[in-house]
């Protein structure tokens, strides 16, 4: 098993958690031998126990998108280079990490009506928690649109969380690392930001 079993979790509601906040993730396929990777936001439904996502039509991954096909999805969360510095005792450069991959197979929906609510729940769930916006399911321009992309489910999950936190490290390192982590995301997104959007 990789990574190491200390830096594996099995604690559900944390990956749930990762899923959440870090909703844009990499779906992963093969088809033929030739693997596909598309970045797209994929939300899990709690009730169903399902991964839910649309892509569109015109993506050469979709024809690897067939019903019982198995699919992985890789969902990043907050990520940073760990210096030796920061630590109390004798240590090598790291970059830790929060990691979840869920795997399971594909289920399509082809009913337009139901790929127009699956849109509809994934606005709803990121336009939280302000709602400032409402698509709507009898939008016009939801007919227009539907067409252009295939919604599906991943059902049979099978998850997978790779959280590299310096849990093998003594107890003041281990608090030194997540400040690190914490303050490398924070100061540093902002800034780069500005630089790409220059």
């Amino acid at each position: 098993m990789y990574p190491p079993p200390h830096h594996q979790s099995e604690d559900i509601q944390k990956m749930i958690e990762v899923v959440k906040q870090f909703p844009l993730a990499m779906l992963v396929t093969a088809s033929e031998g030739t693997p596909f990777i598309t970045h797209i936001p994929v939300i899990y439904n709690s009730e169903s126990n399902k991964l839910v996502a649309h892509i569109d039509r015109s993506n050469p991954q979709v024809a690897s998108l067939v019903n019982g096909a198995n699919a992985t999805v890789v969902f990043k969360g907050p990520d940073a280079y760990i210096s030796p510095s920061i630590y109390t005792t004798e240590q090598l450069p790291t970059w830790n990490y929060l990691l979840v991959h869920v795997t399971g197979t594909i289920r399509l929906l082809h009913d337009p009506n139901v790929a127009k609510e699956t849109m509809v729940v994934m606005t709803d769930f990121l336009e939280a928690p302000d709602y400032k916006y409402q698509l709507q399911k009898e939008d016009p321009k939801m007919d227009r649109l539907v067409h252009y992309i295939q919604a599906f489910e991943i059902e049979n999950l099978s998850w997978e969380g790779k959280f590299k936190l310096s849990q093998d490290k003594n107890p003041e390192d281990f608090k030194r690392a997540k400040e690190a982590l914490i303050r490398k995301n924070t100061e540093s997104i902002r800034n780069f930001i500005e630089t790409i959007y220059r």
